[in-house]
């Protein structure tokens, strides 16, 4: 895994290109972010990096989490991540990471938690097709036959079936950086991206 750094969804909008076609984006706000501890191969058994974002008063984290801080004498933060790296030997703690990593162009990977939508039923989770609506037909949204009789006599594990729809973590990959405000750490970014406005945001480098 290559290094990342955390951030908030802003919301979408849409940005008209040199040639006048319209991009839909999305506007992130990425870090700063601190590097709070460097994990190696000797100590740790294998090579990572933690980052933490987010300022938060003291009295929102636990002790064990202060404590984790109060180590290498940096400030409470309410996020901490780690991403898997092949070099920790360039990194320090403390060290301030933010947008001046990316580059417009570049393309990123994006995990977030994804909109929740509720129970859901199975033409809308998983675009099962309806039966026919007429000539008397009484299956109609219905899930129709879910498993075999007497053997095995059981539904057997992982049927599509309705449930919760959303607010599980997804990834989206490669999209593209359209432009990097280094002064506002601010990220516009081609395309939709997970969740609502100021969810939290996973941003690593698409390999």
């Amino acid at each position: 895994m290559s290094l990342g750094l955390l951030g908030n969804k802003i919301g979408m909008t849409q940005i008209f290109d040199e040639s006048g076609n319209i991009i839909p984006v999305t506007i992130l706000k990425i870090g700063p972010c601190v590097v709070t501890q460097i994990k190696t191969v000797l100590t740790d058994g294998y090579n990572a990096i933690q980052i933490g974002y987010g300022a938060v008063a003291s009295k929102y984290l636990t002790q064990p989490e202060l404590g984790h801080l109060q180590k290498s004498n940096i400030q409470p933060l309410k996020y901490l991540k780690e991403f898997r790296i092949n070099n920790p030997e360039e990194f320090t703690v403390g060290q301030i990471l933010n947008v001046e990593s990316f580059d417009a162009g570049q393309l990123i990977n994006i995990t977030g938690k994804s909109s929740g939508k509720g129970f859901s039923g199975l033409q809308k989770r998983h675009n099962f097709t309806r039966g026919p609506m007429t000539h008397g037909s009484k299956n109609h949204r219905a899930p129709g036959s879910i498993g075999m009789g007497t053997s095995p006599g059981r539904v057997l594990p992982g049927k599509k079936m309705a449930g919760q729809l959303g607010n599980k973590i997804t990834n989206i990959r490669k999209l593209k950086i359209i432009q990097v405000n280094n002064d506002e750490n601010i990220l516009v970014v081609k395309g939709s991206v997970p969740g609502k406005p100021g969810n939290l945001l996973s941003i690593t480098t698409s390999e």
